[in-house]
């Protein structure tokens, strides 16, 4: 039995190249809102690839999970794989969970269609037949419609259904004669009976585990499903289940380092409660403010956590006596606190009203009673409220503070979710040891943590952190969750070494800081230049006359079985011989009957007329797509046979083929490409001064060191003497380092024999430096740029060079932006404003730098742009 487990493996796969692609049911059923992920797309090519891959399902049944970051969208996943499992053949899912509000939640997501987290399009059709979601309170009769069928349940109601069978309600005889897809949700309270297993039967049967297990061995053909983000893998019996069972595995920390989480800060102070929570309803406020600014409408929420339901209920009533009495003098006493983003919030307010009225008057209207929620305990647990609560992004949800103890800290999704305010003081930590308690408060700031998506301009990512590489710019707050506490330096290293076992806060995150130098700032390339880019565009089908050249010349190989065969005793020592398929039939598509195509592709709902025409517009019949040589009529179906070819076999052939044309069609999906229109930005509003995390730094000199102060000779220059380099220090990597170090011995003695003006500009991932491919539309941010002006007597010409390191292991894969850069020239336009009509813009790209494999291309390169100039 292998030790990896079965997402390792998957990896392996992966690293061949060989995942499969996701269906189109999965893109074009899922609702237009939803954007699936990079990380997304991956699951769901793990799960189709190990579901098709005989080799690794062997005579198992498709049980998995998915063991996920809250917040990552596990709910999207369950829905793409309800819409892949529905074109495999099942109609019949059940849904069960611990909790009733993740179950309301999660029907509301499911089978609403107005709500604004219904996961499905409006419009469910598969190969021209339509089908909807319906939720049933169990399967009898569910084999008369062509529905998506789901059942919803809690564990503990599933539980009792089975072993205590009522009318209307799940039996086991449901599992026997129906395939069911099982979809467990927060899986891991179900595993009660593996965690403690005993060998009393009769203890057993009740448990939960036992119940689930039981109904899922009732019939081959089931399919199990669990999702969770705390499978406890330090239990062994778990780790054994699910070696084989864990098909993706998504942690906290892998969520956040991807970029899709909040920021996190402790916003820690001395104050009283009250002081803590007007810090906390002034930073939301800023917040709406900003998002304001940018014309985007995000209402920011503030969550007041008790330790007690008293306490809550006692506080509740305490904050809006306060706030009814706000005055602009305490909000003035504020500036006492010295809290760098609270100053930068008030001096935000007073610029807009020097005496706080205004500030004032937003509070008291914003956070007033009637946009306020309790949510202490059960008895706040109404259908209404926890609707309200997972539903706080709503443009007419007017909720804007939630008061609560723990009602809320698994199951809840929330995105705009930005402060939550601790109101206690305690620590119950024990000796050495961080507290159970303090590790739920970790928990509900991973749940808080989630993205709030917003987009200032079109070259930001909608639903990444923006600011990683701009830590100092204003809208950083924008993307970045407080936790409002005591300044109580035990407290906050326990909640830290909390966060960081969860995943989410780096042991020892370093801060570097890229500054311009007051050199360059004073340069007219500064002052008065230009820095071009491109943009993505969809690319439309209109013009697509013609299969894709991937598939106009294969052929497809298919064995007519045979009856031949021979005995051979099992117990003599004899090989087994393998019956060979003497002879081998070839024939091209377009010289086969017309009937048999027709009807062999007549099989795959995916190839109907309707079908492949929204796929090729320009195409004119079925009869064209199957015959002609623009699309398949140059195919080749091969048929290894024994003894003779029948009508029949070519049938069953073309039948093989057309399923792997089907999948291709029905894969084909929106394709970009990139503007040739390269169009100004002032470089003066583009470039700035950056502050950086680093997760680590390279010891050897390279991402993170300094490269004015490096420990490598071979890396290090004094950049604050370069007048060339814009700014202070490169903390890039050691490639980046050698490519500033090839610019200083190599490339400048030439511009500067010429009496150039030139400047190396680093692009720190700079958003409004991104160009894309030309064909593909593929996102590239080349890590430095060259800017060459030669002034002539009418005019002055500029060049814009494209600068791009690569290190070894990624020369083979990145080559499609060596080729990108080097065709720039030849097929770009410039966009001419008044401003720069008289001025001649030239934009390029060099072969890739790289220290280890000659820099014979690079040098031929530059000696031919100087040359030029």
């Amino acid at each position: 039995m292998t030790d990896k487990f079965l997402y390792e493996e998957l990896e392996s796969i992966k690293k061949f190249g060989m995942l499969k692609d996701i269906p189109e049911i999965i893109a074009k059923g899922l609702s237009e809102h939803i954007v699936l992920r990079e990380y997304q797309e991956e699951a769901f090519k793990y799960f189709i690839t190990y579901a098709e891959n005989e080799r690794l399902i062997k005579n198992k049944k498709l049980h998995t999970l998915f063991h996920m970051a809250t917040g990552s969208g596990k709910t999207v996943i369950m829905a793409g794989l309800i819409l892949y499992l529905y074109i495999k053949g099942y109609r019949n899912f059940l849904f069960f969970v611990n909790q009733t509000n993740i179950l309301e939640k999660t029907k509301e997501n499911f089978t609403n269609p107005v709500s604004s987290k219904y996961l499905f399009a409006n419009d469910l059709e598969y190969a021209g037949n339509k089908f909807n979601v319906r939720e049933v309170d169990n399967f009898v009769g569910s084999s008369l419609n062509d529905d998506i069928n789901i059942c919803f349940t809690t564990t503990q109601k599933l539980h009792m259904d089975l072993n205590f069978p009522k009318e209307n309600s799940l039996t086991y005889e449901d599992f026997e004669d129906n395939k069911i897809v099982f979809i467990s949700d927060e899986s891991h309270h179900i595993n009660t009976m593996t965690k403690k297993p005993t060998k009393d039967e009769e203890e057993d049967k009740k448990s939960w585990e036992y119940s689930v297990t039981n109904a899922f061995s009732r019939n081959k053909d089931h399919v199990m499903l669990e999702f969770t983000a705390t499978a406890d893998l330090k239990d062994k019996n778990v780790t054994e289940k699910y070696r084989d069972k864990i098909i993706y595995n998504y942690p906290l920390f892998n969520f956040r380092l991807s970029g899709y989480t909040k920021d996190f800060q402790n916003f820690a102070t001395d104050s009283k409660l009250w002081d803590r929570a007007l810090m906390a309803i002034i930073m939301s406020e800023y917040r709406k403010y900003l998002y304001a600014d940018a014309k985007i409408n995000i209402k920011p929420v503030v969550m007041f956590k008790s330790n007690r339901i008293k306490d809550s209920e006692n506080f509740y009533k305490e904050f809006f006596d306060r706030l009814d009495k706000l005055s602009p003098s305490e909000i003035k006493g504020l500036y006492s606190s010295n809290m760098q983003k609270l100053l930068e919030a008030l001096d935000y307010f007073k610029e807009k009203d020097s005496s706080f009225i205004l500030l004032v008057n937003s509070l008291k209207q914003g956070f007033s009673k009637d946009k306020s929620i309790i949510m202490n305990g059960a008895q706040d647990n109404t259908t209404e409220q926890q609707l309200q609560v997972n539903s706080l992004e709503d443009e007419d949800n007017p909720i804007r503070i939630i008061f609560t103890v723990d009602m809320l800290n698994e199951g809840w999704d929330v995105l705009n979710l930005f402060d939550i305010v601790r109101l206690y003081d305690t620590r119950q930590s024990g000796k050495g040891k961080v507290s159970s308690y303090t590790i739920k408060e970790a928990q509900l700031i991973g749940r808080g943590a989630r993205y709030c998506p917003f987009q200032i301009d079109e070259s930001q990512e909608r639903f990444k952190r923006k600011y990683d590489y701009d830590l100092d710019n204003p809208n950083r707050i924008l993307e970045t969750m407080y936790y409002h506490s005591r300044n109580d330096s035990r407290y906050i290293s326990e909640l830290k070494q909390a966060l960081i076992a969860t995943g989410m806060e780096d042991e020892n995150p370093i801060k570097r800081t890229y500054m311009l130098k007051e050199s360059f700032k004073g340069t007219n390339l500064f002052q008065k230049g230009f820095v071009y880019a491109n943009k993505r565009v969809p690319k439309g089908r209109e013009n697509i006359s013609g299969i894709e050249a991937s598939l106009r010349n294969k052929t497809f190989t298919y064995t007519k079985r045979s009856l031949q065969g021979e005995t051979v005793s099992l117990f003599a020592d004899e090989e087994v011989k393998e019956i060979s398929t003497t002879n081998s039939y070839n024939i091209k598509f377009k010289d086969i009957s017309y009937n048999i195509l027709n009807g062999a592709s007549d099989s795959y709902n995916e190839l109907k007329f309707s079908v492949l025409k929204e796929k090729y517009p320009r195409l004119k019949t079925k009869k064209e797509f199957l015959t002609s040589d623009e699309y398949l009529g140059n195919l080749r179906l091969e048929i290894k046979y024994y003894d003779e070819i029948k009508g029949k076999d070519i049938f069953e052939g073309l039948k093989k083929a057309f399923e792997a044309i089907a999948s291709h069609v029905m894969n084909i999906k929106q394709e970009f490409e990139g503007t040739q229109k390269f169009e100004p930005k002032k470089i003066s509003e583009v470039i700035k001064d950056k502050s950086v995390y680093f997760r680590e730094i390279d010891q050897s000199g390279g991402k993170g060191s300094s490269q004015n102060n490096n420990p490598n000779m071979l890396y290090q220059i004094d950049l604050l003497k370069e007048d060339w380099y814009a700014y202070n220090d490169n903390y890039g990597t050691s490639e980046e380092k050698l490519a500033i170090k090839y610019f200083k011995t190599d490339i400048e003695p030439k511009l500067k024999a010429k009496g150039l003006n030139y400047y190396v500009i680093r692009n720190e991932r700079v958003p409004e430096l991104a160009i894309y491919s030309f064909e593909y539309g593929e996102r590239f941010e080349p890590d430095f740029l060259i800017f060459i002006e030669k002034q002539n007597i009418d005019n002055s010409t500029h060049y814009q060079v494209y600068y791009e390191p690569k290190g070894d292991h990624l020369l083979l894969t990145d080559k499609w932006k060596e080729d990108f850069m080097l065709e720039i020239r030849e097929k770009h336009s410039i966009k001419k404003t008044v401003i720069n009509a008289n001025d001649d813009y030239i934009i390029l790209g060099l072969p890739f730098y790289n220290f280890n494999e000659g820099l014979d291309e690079i040098d031929e390169a530059i000696d031919k742009l100087i040359e030029e100039i």
